[in-house]
C-alpha cells in the first residue's frame, strides 16, 4: 500500500513540475467598422484577477501565465465589451479582438469652449433652439435671425436674404456643401432649399470669393445638414407648424439609422409638406398668395478605414400664388392704385392658387469621396448635378381658346449645372500651419421657353485656389488667392429667323488676408481684407421683357463690364459667463457695381402697365455696422440686442443707391427656467420689439413710390419641453405683430401695391424619438 502511494506521489509532484507558467498571450484590439487600433482598452482574465491596458498601437501583452483555459475580458467605454475563451496550450498564444461601437445616451451636457475657426472671416450660426423658432418660415425669414441679415421680399412668401446691402448673385448659398444654382438672379427668385433639411444656418460675411469663387461679394451662406448617422438604432424627429395668418400648415419628417449587416453605413431620409391660403393684412386679404410646397432628401454615408463616400439627393417642388393686385392693366390705374395706398383687387380667404403664379421645382445629387492617408492629409473629391425648372405663368391667358386650354407658362426657364470639385487639406505642418488647396469646375445650361426675358445660353467656369492659416495660441493668420475664368456662349433673340450667338469671356484674382488675435478666452478681435470680382449675369445684360413674379418690365445693358470688390471687415468680440458682445465695421468699395434702376415713368406694355427698371452700372461704397449683445441680468432673465446699420453711396456721382436696407434695432427679453415643475423639463417667456426706421437717403424721385413710414412690431413667445415615454416633445407658441400694425417694407418689391401681413400666430411641435 505504501508503494502504490508513493508512486502516486511522484506522479503527482512530475505532473505539477510538468506544469509551464510561462505562456504569453497577446494580441491587438482593433474596430471593427474601419480597422483601426484602439488605445486605452482593458483586457480582464478574470480566473487569476489579471488585468492589462493596449498601447497606442492597439496591442496588449499578458505574462507568466500557466497552461489552461481563461476567459478573456476586453472593454472600453463606447465600445461593445467582447468576451473569448482561450485555452493556453503553448508558450505563446495570440488572440485578436474586434470591438464594436456602441451609443452611450447621457444626460445633456452643455460644454463651452474656445473653437479654432476654418477661416478668419466673420460667422454668424443659428443652430438649436433658435433655428428650431424659425421652423416652417422660408429660408430668407429664418436667416433675418442673423445680425447683419435682412430680406428682399416678393409679397409675404419669396425672400431672398440681404447681406451687407447685397443681395442675388452676391450672396452664395452653398447646400450641403454644393453651391446653389438655379435663376438666382430674380429678385423673386427664393432659393430653393428646405430648411428642415438643416441641423445649422452659418453665415460668412464679407468677401469670401477665394475659397467659394467668383460673385462671393457680400458673403456665404451654408446651409448645413448634422454628420450622417454611424450607429445602428432608428432615430428620428418629426415637427409641425401652424399659423394662423395664412392658415398655413408645415409638417416635416426626419428618420435615421444604420445596418447592423454592414457596419459604418448610415443613412437619412427627411421630408416637408406645406399648405397655406391667403394671407391677411390689417385691413384686407391679398388675392391670391397661397403657397403648396412637398420637398424630400435622401442621404447615404459609408466609412471603412481611410475612406469616406457621402452620397445625397434632394428634390424641392413648390407653387406659389402671385398676388394679383400687382398686375394692372393701364399707367392710370398703376398711378391710382401708388396714389391711394390700396389695391384694386380684394378678396376674401381661400387656398386657390390662379394666375397669376410660379411653379418651381429643383433636383440636387450630390457624391463625395474622401480618401485621408496616414498622415498626410484629406483629399476630397465631390461631384453634384442640379436641374431647376421654373415656369410663371400670367395673369391673362392667351386669347385663342386653343392655346389658353394648355395653360402654358408665359416664361419657362430650364437651367442644367454639373459641378465637380477636388480639394487637398494637408497634414498640420509644426502643429500651427494648415492649409488646402483645390480645383473647381462648373458647366451649365440655359432653356428659355415662352415669350423671350433672358436668352438661352452655356456657360463654363474654372477655379484654381489656395488656402494657408498660422494658428498659435494667441494669434491665427490666413492668406490666400484663387483665379477664375468663365467662358460664355449666349444664343441672342432671333431678328428675322436668323439665331446670332455672342461668346463672352472673363478672368480675374481673387484675394484674402485675414488675421485674429486673442484676449485670453474671453476677447478676441479680427481684421479681414479682401478682393473679390464678378462677371455680369445674363439677365443684367440681356434682360428685355416683362418680368411677371416682380410684376415689373426689366432691360439689361451688353457694355456692363464685371464687378471688383475691395473688402475690410473688423470684428470684435466678447464672451464671458454673464454678457456676450460683438461689434462689426466694414467697408466694401465696387468698382462697377451693377443695380436695378428705376426708371422715371412706367411703361405700358401688351401685357399691362409695369413699373420700368434698368440695369446700370456705378462705383459704390458700401459701409455699415453690426451689434448685438446678450447680458444675463439674474440666473432666469436675458436680455438681447441687436443692431444693424449700412450706408451706401455711388461715389462717381455722389448720390445715394436705391433698394439699401434701413436701419434695423431689435430688442427682447427672456425669463426661463429649467425643472420648473408642472411634469415640464424647460418653459420659457419671451417678448421683444423690432424697429425698422424709413429709408430717407434715397435720391429725390427715384422711385415710383416714396419711401414707407418706419414702423415697429411687438412679439411675444412662450416655450416648454415636456418629458414623453423618455423623450422631450418641445412645445412653443409666438406672436408676430401683436397689435396688428399696418405697415409697408422698403425691402418689398409689392410695397407698390399692398400692406404687409398682419397678426401671425404660430404653434410649434418638435419631437425627437
Amino acid at each position: 500500500m505504501m508503494r502504490w502511494l508513493l508512486i502516486g506521489g511522484l506522479l503527482l509532484t512530475g505532473s505539477v513540475r510538468a506544469q509551464n507558467c510561462n505562456c504569453v498571450l497577446k494580441g491587438e484590439v482593433n474596430e471593427h467598422q474601419t480597422g483601426k487600433p484602439v488605445a486605452g482598452a482593458v483586457l480582464f482574465l478574470p480566473e487569476i484577477n489579471r488585468t492589462t491596458l493596449t498601447d497606442g498601437s492597439g496591442k496588449y501583452v499578458l505574462r507568466g501565465l500557466c497552461q489552461g483555459k481563461y476567459t478573456l475580458i476586453c472593454k472600453l467605454i463606447g465600445y461593445q465589451s467582447d468576451t473569448l475563451s482561450v485555452n493556453l496550450i503553448h508558450e505563446e498564444v495570440e488572440q485578436n479582438l474586434h470591438l464594436e461601437e456602441e451609443d452611450i445616451h447621457l444626460q445633456n451636457v452643455t460644454v463651452t469652449a474656445h473653437k479654432l475657426e476654418n477661416s478668419t472671416l466673420n460667422r454668424s450660426v443659428l443652430s438649436g433652439e433658435a433655428l428650431d423658432q424659425t421652423r416652417g418660415q422660408s429660408l430668407a425669414d429664418a436667416l433675418k435671425n442673423v445680425t447683419g441679415v435682412s430680406t428682399l421680399q416678393t409679397g409675404s412668401s419669396i425672400g431672398k436674404p440681404i447681406i451687407h446691402g447685397m443681395h442675388s448673385n452676391r450672396v452664395l448659398i452653398l447646400n450641403n456643401g454644393i453651391r446653389q444654382e438655379g435663376q438666382q438672379w430674380g429678385s423673386e427668385h427664393a432659393p430653393e432649399i428646405d430648411p428642415f433639411v438643416a441641423k445649422q444656418l452659418t453665415v460668412v460675411k464679407g468677401a469670401a470669393g477665394v475659397r467659394y469663387g467668383p460673385e462671393a461679394i457680400a458673403g456665404v451662406v451654408l446651409v448645413e445638414p448634422a454628420p450622417i448617422p454611424q450607429h445602428t438604432d432608428i432615430q428620428g424627429e418629426a415637427n409641425l407648424v401652424g399659423f394662423s395668418n395664412g392658415r398655413q400648415g408645415v409638417a416635416s419628417l426626419q428618420v435615421e439609422g444604420g445596418l447592423k449587416a454592414l457596419p459604418g453605413l448610415g443613412w437619412r431620409v427627411q421630408g416637408t409638406l406645406k399648405r397655406g391660403g391667403n394671407i391677411q393684412t390689417p385691413h384686407y386679404f391679398l388675392d391670391n398668395t397661397g403657397i403648396a410646397e412637398g420637398n424630400y432628401s435622401l442621404a447615404v454615408g459609408y466609412r471603412h478605414g481611410n475612406w469616406n463616400l457621402e452620397g445625397f439627393a434632394s428634390h424641392f417642388d413648390t407653387k406659389l400664388g402671385i398676388f394679383s393686385g400687382s398686375h394692372i392693366g393701364s399707367v392710370s390705374d398703376l398711378e391710382n392704385v401708388l396714389k391711394n395706398g390700396e389695391p384694386f383687387v380684394k378678396s376674401g380667404f381661400n387656398y386657390a392658387i390662379g394666375r397669376p403664379y410660379q411653379q418651381v421645382s429643383h433636383s440636387l445629387e450630390k457624391l463625395k469621396i474622401s480618401y485621408s492617408p496616414s498622415e498626410k492629409g484629406l483629399w476630397s473629391l465631390t461631384l453634384a448635378r442640379q436641374r431647376n425648372k421654373r415656369a410663371e405663368y400670367d395673369l391673362h391667358r392667351p386669347r385663342n381658346d386653343s392655346l389658353a386650354a394648355l395653360n402654358r407658362p408665359e416664361l419657362n426657364f430650364e437651367i442644367s449645372t454639373y459641378t465637380g470639385d477636388l480639394v487637398y487639406e494637408h497634414r498640420p505642418i509644426a502643429q500651427k500651419i494648415t492649409g488646402s488647396a483645390g480645383l473647381s469646375l462648373q458647366y451649365q445650361r440655359n432653356l428659355v421657353y415662352g415669350r423671350p426675358l433672358i436668352p438661352n445660353f452655356r456657360q463654363g467656369t474654372a477655379g484654381l485656389f489656395w488656402l494657408e492659416k498660422y494658428s498659435s495660441e494667441q494669434w491665427d493668420l490666413e492668406a490666400g488667392v484663387r483665379y477664375d475664368f468663365r467662358y460664355q456662349r449666349i444664343t441672342l433673340f432671333p431678328r428675322r429667323g436668323v439665331r446670332e450667338y455672342k461668346y463672352m469671356r472673363f478672368g480675374n484674382v481673387s484675394g484674402s488676408l485675414g488675421l485674429v488675435r486673442r484676449f485670453g478666452k474671453a476677447w478676441n478681435t479680427r481684421l479681414n481684407a479682401g478682393v473679390a470680382w464678378r462677371p455680369p449675369s445674363i439677365n443684367e445684360l440681356y434682360s428685355a421683357g416683362v418680368h411677371h413674379g416682380a410684376a415689373a418690365y426689366e432691360e439689361g445693358d451688353a457694355n456692363l463690364q464685371p464687378e471688383t470688390a475691395f473688402n475690410l471687415d473688423w470684428t470684435t468680440q466678447y464672451s464671458s459667463k454673464h454678457l456676450t458682445a460683438e461689434v462689426s465695421f466694414y467697408r466694401n468699395y465696387i468698382h462697377n457695381f451693377i443695380y436695378l434702376q428705376p426708371q422715371a415713368t412706367p411703361i405700358l406694355t401688351i401685357r399691362g402697365a409695369f413699373p420700368y427698371f434698368k440695369y446700370t452700372q456705378v462705383d459704390a461704397l458700401f459701409q455699415g455696422i453690426d451689434f448685438s449683445f446678450n447680458y444675463l441680468i439674474t440666473n432666469h432673465l436675458t436680455i438681447q440686442s441687436k443692431y444693424a446699420m449700412v450706408r451706401v453711396m455711388d461715389v462717381k456721382n455722389d448720390v445715394r443707391l436705391v433698394q439699401i436696407p434701413p436701419d434695423r434695432l431689435e430688442n427682447s427679453l427672456r425669463y426661463a427656467w429649467t425643472k420648473p415643475g408642472w411634469g415640464l423639463d424647460k418653459l420659457y417667456l419671451q417678448a421683444g420689439h423690432s424697429y425698422v426706421a424709413k429709408q430717407i437717403r434715397v435720391p429725390p424721385n427715384s422711385d415710383f413710390a416714396p419711401p414707407p413710414a418706419a414702423y415697429w412690431l411687438w412679439n411675444a413667445a412662450l416655450g416648454t419641453s415636456i418629458p414623453l415615454h423618455k423623450k422631450n416633445l418641445d412645445v412653443s407658441l409666438s406672436v408676430q405683430n401683436i397689435f396688428n400694425t399696418a405697415y409697408r417694407d422698403y425691402l418689398d418689391r409689392f410695397r407698390y401695391y399692398a400692406d404687409e401681413q398682419g397678426i401671425n400666430i404660430s404653434l410649434r411641435t418638435k419631437f425627437n424619438f
